[in-house]
């Protein structure tokens, strides 16, 4: 069991809905947090994502819904590390951003390519791998490879020459239906999902790049990336990144989420000279002074937030943060402003 961000449930509960289902009702009979469908923000068990897929595809007699929810998403579900992708020099440039940040998107998917299954000159294979010794349901499979290969069409402008489809599993709808989804020959039974695509490809300058842009989200994914410094403390800040607010932050369940016991965690950290409550504590300092310097919401609302129980408590760390209260820390930002 791994974790990924909700986004992957982007427009779920439109297509469920639009086919007459209860997208709620799916949700709690997967085990998905409440607010799963509805947010990009939540961490969410891989395996209940995947459940959910195949919970309302059963109930919906819809076979082909893993495909219709992939039709429906937004290449910006990704969220910063699409801005990264579609402001990369190349495709060759965009699919090394991918593989080096999808991390902070689900913690055990990669995209890699690899040589082509079938030898042919002139074609490689852009593979969409789940985790080592993870055989995924197929809904979830269907909906990852077209995503995949829609998110190719967005950067490129449409065609890309896409030669064959390789899935791992059986049909669940008609061939016809996978053929008119990608556009191309799809073959199943395979030993991954793949999509064979030319090698030309690679070269392919993208449109309309923005340097800055791209800039700006480097260097946001970097801070969150486990290369950026020592590697368990980024991992740990990552995950606590993406948490707080929205799920929970202690140090039991970081340690779940990353694969390994409480105590082990704490001597990983120590190690690299961190301690899993200083890391917290400045996870929840950078959100804090985002929320009060850049937004009006009410000061209750961003302790909640950032994870205090009570107001009270803000305002006690914000003097120890900053020397001042909550207040004035957002007043002084509004007459810099």
């Amino acid at each position: 069991m791994s974790l990924v961000r909700s986004a992957g449930l982007q427009k779920f509960r439109q297509v469920v809905e639009g086919l007459g289902g209860d997208a709620n009702a799916y949700a709690r009979k997967a085990g998905l947090p409440d607010g799963a469908l509805d947010t990009d923000e939540l961490l969410v068990e891989d395996t209940a994502l995947a459940a959910v897929l195949e919970i309302a595809a059963a109930d919906l007699g819809c076979p082909d819904l893993g495909l219709r929810v992939a039709e429906a998403q937004d290449f910006g579900m990704l969220g910063p590390l699409a801005v990264a992708i579609q402001h990369s020099a190349s495709v060759a440039d965009a699919l090394e951003c991918t593989s080096r940040y999808l991390f902070v998107h689900a913690r055990d998917l990669s995209v890699s390519l690899v040589d082509d299954p079938d030898g042919a000159r002139g074609v490689v294979g852009l593979r969409y791998s789940f985790g080592a010794g993870v055989r995924p349901l197929p809904q979830a499979t269907d909906m990852t490879t077209l995503f995949v290969h829609r998110a190719v069409m967005f950067l490129v402008g449409g065609d890309y020459g896409l030669r064959s489809v390789d899935l791992p599993h059986q049909p669940v709808a008609a061939r016809t239906r996978y053929e008119d989804a990608f556009g191309a020959r799809v073959r199943f039974g395979r030993d991954s999902a793949l999509l064979r695509v030319p090698s030309s490809l690679l070269s392919r300058p993208l449109d309309g790049v923005d340097e800055t842009l791209r800039r700006l989200a480097l260097a946001f994914l970097s801070r969150h990336s486990p290369e950026a410094g020592p590697v368990v403390a980024a991992k740990v800040r990552a995950v606590l990144d993406q948490s707080l607010g929205t799920g929970s932050t202690d140090l039991v369940d970081v340690a779940r989420v990353l694969a390994v016991h409480p105590r082990t965690l704490q001597r990983q950290l120590a190690a690299e000279g961190e301690s899993f409550a200083s890391i917290l504590e400045g996870v929840r300092r950078a959100r804090a002074r985002t929320y009060l310097t850049t937004t009006d919401m009410p000061l209750a609302q961003v302790s909640n937030l950032v994870g205090f129980a009570e107001q009270a408590v803000l305002t006690r760390c914000a003097r120890r943060w900053w020397g001042r209260t909550p207040t004035a820390l957002r007043r002084e930002a509004r007459v810099r402003g």
